[in-house]
């Protein structure tokens, strides 16, 4: 009795054997080649299927065994590693056949939390937990964990973990776009960290890149032998829409078996690995050709079909972009269709207001137009530290304060300062790997992280630990920062203050920040007359031997309307510092 084809693209383990599938429309022959043929380059030959596929099984073929496909074109044979292998010896090595479905997720059924309860943490795996010359794998990474959920962090986003181009990487270099990277310990050690990570209570967001492939160890080039003009073939544009930043690698986006691999791709790691989130990268150059002027249509609609497909079906999953434009149309329905997308114009308002030397250069105008967002709150992530915003000449905020003395009071107070406003303000917030120790110089994914900085800067991971608590509500007298409301109520550009409201439709928490030298007495509009109790003042001394400990008292609010709210109080606040009150 014969027995029906394997559905599905790829190396799929059967029972005693493996079936095999890839598309490779312009090849004469197609075989499969591995350790379990002697690496034959003509035994097990597949058979032409509709569309350009070719499909055949393999007897005694096995999860482990290593293959490669053996492509004939115009005579010349093509060794290619599969475009969908899970797992690879390396970026220039062989494909490994894997089980997808013999991982044990041990009744694995965490939901990711609210978007509005969110706290993110991203990470780079080469460099959170690494010896200097080892590239980390994902191992080390878990064995963090708990730092991280008694950070109260409940998001981590890992910078991407597919298969790039020797073993020290950013990551956003793809040569096998399904593959996990070998280095850091391949797909079944990446579930084994989403696994426990769901056990600590923290989701799991991974950055996927779909703007370009490679350009270097990349397979996928000329796969099957076809090019025109000198391009990339079958996987790729062909014309000036192939061109990236990063390599001349955009994948053809209209071509439906591209679109599919693309959007196969990004569900991987939903369906497959767990994850909670994905965080796309550098959209702007996925829906068009050059970042400015000419669309790509075919592009919009493969974001908007993924999302919208995780969205039905999955609609705690969050999704965001890179963007950098915050164009409303990234986070439509009828757009992209992403949950969220990272706020450029938040982060580059907050550092300049934390960097620049001079008090009177800074401006709470600025910050008043940040702080709010537009529309829903939850649409955009913002931060103070992100692996763009720290490298390539770009340092991190405690250095680019103060460079002579990146530890020193003035660094400590206003990169905390920057911290705090991004943990209070409207949206989803995010921190970058040792912010919380105040990490200096700059990220690079050679230099792993100086881990001796989280016990020499104790008070100050304190300091983020409470405000994560407060940001998630974790104490009970915070719901407001979780609300999707904001108000400002005072602002002052020559005092340097400004104070805002965030609340729930019932629940309020009042933000004072004095972004000046010297300690400030300032009325804040409130929702409601009665005692306020101070939940947080960054300028307390258990946060840092540094800091002066200015007093900051609980306030009996009055009715007398200040900043359209119906009552007020006046709150005494320390230098270059942020306080949060709410009802007692």
């Amino acid at each position: 009795m014969t027995q029906p084809r394997a559905t599905g693209i790829g190396s799929m383990p059967l029972d005693g054997r493996t079936a095999f599938r890839v598309w490779a429309p312009h090849a004469e022959a197609v075989a499969v080649a591995g350790n379990f043929n002697d690496w034959s380059a003509d035994r097990h030959l597949l058979e032409r299927e509709d569309g350009g596929h070719w499909y055949g099984e393999v007897e005694g073929a096995a999860p482990g065994d290593e293959y490669k496909y053996v492509i004939t074109t115009d005579g010349e044979q093509l060794h290619r590693v599969d475009p969908r292998a899970r797992a690879v010896t390396n970026s220039v090595g062989n494909g490994i056949i894997y089980d997808r479905d013999a991982f044990d997720w041990q009744g694995d059924s965490f939901t990711t939390p609210n978007h509005n309860e969110l706290v993110i943490y991203e990470t780079h795996i080469g460099s959170f937990v690494a010896e200097e010359g080892d590239p980390g794998d994902i191992a080390t990474l878990a064995s963090r964990l708990g730092y991280l959920k008694d950070l109260g962090i409940n998001a981590i986003e890992l910078m991407p973990v597919a298969e790039f181009a020797g073993d020290y990487s950013w990551g956003y270099n793809p040569a096998h776009p399904f593959a996990v990277e070998a280095s850091y310990g391949g797909p079944d050690r990446l579930k084994a960290f989403v696994r426990a990570a769901h056990q600590h209570g923290i989701a799991v967001i991974v950055d996927v890149v779909l703007n370009h492939f490679g350009p270097s160890d990349l397979s996928l080039w000329q796969f099957d032998g076809a090019s025109d003009n000198g391009k990339g073939g079958i996987y790729f544009y062909q014309d000036d829409r192939s061109h990236t930043p990063w390599g001349d690698t955009r994948p053809d986006y209209g071509r439906e078996e591209v679109r599919q691999y693309c959007r196969d791709n990004a569900l991987m790691w939903i369906e497959e690995f767990h994850m909670d989130g994905l965080r796309f990268d550098a959209t702007l150059y996925i829906r068009t050709v050059s970042g400015i002027g000419t669309d790509i249509p075919e592009g919009w609609a493969l974001m908007r079909d993924i999302n919208l497909s995780i969205r039905q079906e999955l609609p705690s999953k969050i999704l965001i972009a890179e963007d950098l434009q915050n164009d409303p149309a990234l986070t439509s329905l009828d757009g992209a269709a992403f949950n969220a997308q990272w706020d450029a114009g938040f982060v580059h308002t907050l550092r300049a207001l934390v960097t620049t030397p001079d008090d009177a250069a800074r401006s709470m105008h600025d910050l008043a137009g940040v702080i709010t967002g537009q529309g829903d709150p939850w649409d955009r992530i913002i931060y103070s530290e992100s692996h763009d915003e720290v490298a390539n000449g770009k340092l991190r905020v405690p250095h680019e304060i103060d460079a002579d003395n990146p530890t020193g009071w003035p660094a400590q107070k206003r990169a905390t300062l920057a911290t705090a406003i991004a943990l209070t303000s409207a949206g989803i917030p995010m921190l970058f790997q040792g912010q919380e120790f105040l990490e200096d110089e700059w990220f690079r994914d050679t230099v792993p992280l100086d881990w001796e900085r989280a016990e020499a800067f104790r008070d100050i991971v304190r300091l983020v630990r409470d405000l994560v608590a407060l940001r998630r509500n974790l104490t009970g007298a915070t719901a407001g920062l979780t609300g999707p409301h904001t108000h400002v109520t005072h602002l002052d550009d020559e005092a340097n203050t400004i104070a805002w409201i965030r609340a729930t439709d019932t629940e309020a928490a009042c933000v004072v920040v004095n972004a000046s030298a010297d300690a400030r007495d300032v009325t804040v509009g409130l929702p409601h007359a009665g005692r306020w109790a101070v939940r947080f003042n960054s300028d307390a001394a258990t946060y840092s031997a540094l800091f002066g400990g200015h007093p900051t008292l609980d306030v009996d609010a009055a009715e007398s309307p200040a900043g359209e709210q119906p009552a007020s109080a006046t709150v005494s606040v320390g230098p270059y510092t942020l306080v949060v009150l709410s009802p007692a």
